[in-house]
């Protein structure tokens, strides 16, 4: 196996180069910007999906490329890598890192799986429920990470009661269930898995004078997805494997009593700034339901217009370093210089590489370049395209990453719409929500490798119930993109908006 992957890394670094230079040095365009923009862009894509070099490490090349064949200015360019949209992401993860340091997660955990007792079909969903629900707050490695050993010894004290075949049984559908959850939940907020927050900047970039898509209105539009594609997943994995006549379970109730521990301070102080910094995303801007409306918390601010998502997330990280701890014999403040240490600083450069692509297709007018070679599809129907997309993605991102999947696909998408006079919604959404579907392959996202890495599961079972899902994935994004995502965002599927015409940068 480390041969093979050897061979497709050195494969893909090669193939990078060669096409960037075929690129380069062949009059294909007219245009040299357009050309030397497609060469980088080849070059990227074809590293990124061979994992020829570090993901991180792929994603500076516009550093050195832009200014060197012209596409935008160093200074330009390097700004990219730092904007509102990383500030998020580092104050999201400080918030995260908190909960997990002072072990707030595991009390969560612990808590929700309790209200769940009695049969597997049961366990299975509160663990799935407690997977799916931190998952929007914190990573979906983490998440999974720390549920799994709950689960081995929930498994463990209950497998005694029944015979092999169901203790398999058991034990496949709990690792299924804890895999698939972790993925599905981070797809219900902003910051809950990175192609959400990347596919929010991007969108910034390419289209400057559209409306923002807050905290509020991404959670109103996936969540129901993330809630649906839960109970039917769960639905799934348990008839296949813990169906109506499996045995009735105990003994889960004193297991998960025992894990329990008295709240500390830290825990409570955590707790409370989680909770204001979700409240404060959520309410930030007003929320329209028809001719109701919740007025935002920033309507009371005089320079309301000014602050966004990062600015929330910022302030509570800021709040989590200056809080003490009561416990000083270890920290001395609820997040500290070690939370910093163990920010993925690789995740936040490989954001920067997906926005300078993105950056490099407007200002070289590639994006405009590709978008014209699809205008045959301007008389395509919407639906139809939408399902297309979601199911090319979903299966794309068994075999590379998510976020560089997104980051590859969305400026694409979004030329592609403006040249057929759609909202680029319509198809930017749901390759967004698709690059987190992935559930047949181990090495398709964290959460189904450190399952399968457990030793418990068979890679049969995860890809036969694994591509099951993944058709539920595309229905679901399919129709309530089309449908629900239409309202959320106010979109009318026959008419581009003025925002998506005029993309000039707003001053």
């Amino acid at each position: 196996m480390q041969k093979l992957k050897f061979t497709v890394n050195n494969f893909g670094f090669w193939l990078g180069i060669i096409l960037f230079l075929v690129i380069l040095w062949l009059p294909i365009f007219e245009s040299v910007a357009i050309q030397n923009m497609s060469a980088i862009a080849a070059l990227m894509v074809t590293w990124w999906i061979s994992e020829a070099l570090p993901l991180a490490a792929t994603a500076l090349l516009p550093i050195v490329l832009f200014p060197l064949l012209g596409i935008t200015s160093g200074k330009e360019v390097a700004s990219v890598y730092m904007n509102s949209t990383i500030f998020l992401f580092i104050g999201g993860f400080v918030l995260a890192l908190s909960m997990q340091r002072w072990d707030l997660h595991t009390r969560i955990a612990l808590r929700i799986i309790s209200w769940f007792h009695g049969s597997a079909r049961l366990m299975v969903l509160g663990f799935m429920l407690t997977g799916a629900g931190l998952s929007m707050w914190i990573s979906n490695t983490a998440t999974a990470t720390m549920l799994l050993p709950i689960g081995l010894a929930v498994y463990a004290r209950t497998s005694d009661q029944l015979d092999k075949k169901n203790r398999q049984a058991l034990l496949t559908s709990l690792m299924l269930g804890i895999a698939y959850a972790c993925s599905i939940g981070g797809a219900g907020t902003l910051i809950g898995t990175p192609p959400n927050m990347a596919m929010q900047r991007i969108f910034t970039i390419t289209f400057p004078s559209a409306p923002e898509i807050t905290f509020a209105q991404w959670l109103i539009f996936a969540l129901p997805i993330s809630l649906c594609m839960l109970f039917v997943t769960w639905y799934v994995v348990t008839s296949r494997y813990t169906g109506r006549h499996f045995p009735s379970l105990s003994n889960t109730e004193e297991v998960i009593r025992k894990k329990q521990k008295t709240m500390s301070f830290e825990e409570k102080m955590v707790a409370g700034v989680f909770t204001a910094t979700a409240f404060c995303w959520i309410f930030r801007n007003d929320i329209v339901i028809g001719d109701f409306i919740i007025p935002g918390w920033s309507r009371l601010l005089e320079h309301a217009s000014l602050i966004n998502d990062g600015t929330v997330a910022i302030a509570a990280a800021l709040l989590l370093f200056a809080i003490p701890t009561r416990n000083q014999t270890q920290f001395k403040k609820i997040a500290d210089v070690d939370t910093i240490s163990e920010l993925p600083w690789k995740i936040v450069l490989l954001f920067g590489g997906g926005f300078a692509l993105a950056k490099g297709f407007t200002a070289s007018s590639l994006s405009a370049f590709i978008g014209q070679q699809f205008t045959g599809l301007q008389d395509a129907d919407v639906f139809s395209m939408i399902a297309a997309l979601s199911t090319m993605v979903v299966f794309l991102t068994e075999v590379t990453s998510n976020t560089a999947t997104a980051e590859m696909l969305l400026p694409l998408v979004a030329s592609i719409a403006k040249a057929i006079d759609l909202n680029p919604l319509l198809l930017m959404l749901p390759v967004t929500l698709s690059a987190s579907m992935a559930f047949m392959m181990p090495v398709a996202t964290p959460p189904n490798a450190i399952v399968f890495a457990s030793g418990q599961l068979k890679i049969g079972d995860m890809v036969k119930t694994g591509i099951i899902i993944n058709l539920v994935a595309i229905t679901m994004i399919t129709l309530i993109t089309y449908f629900w995502g239409m309202q959320v965002f106010s979109i009318d599927a026959g008419m581009i908006p003025d925002w998506a015409v005029n993309t000039a940068p707003a001053k």
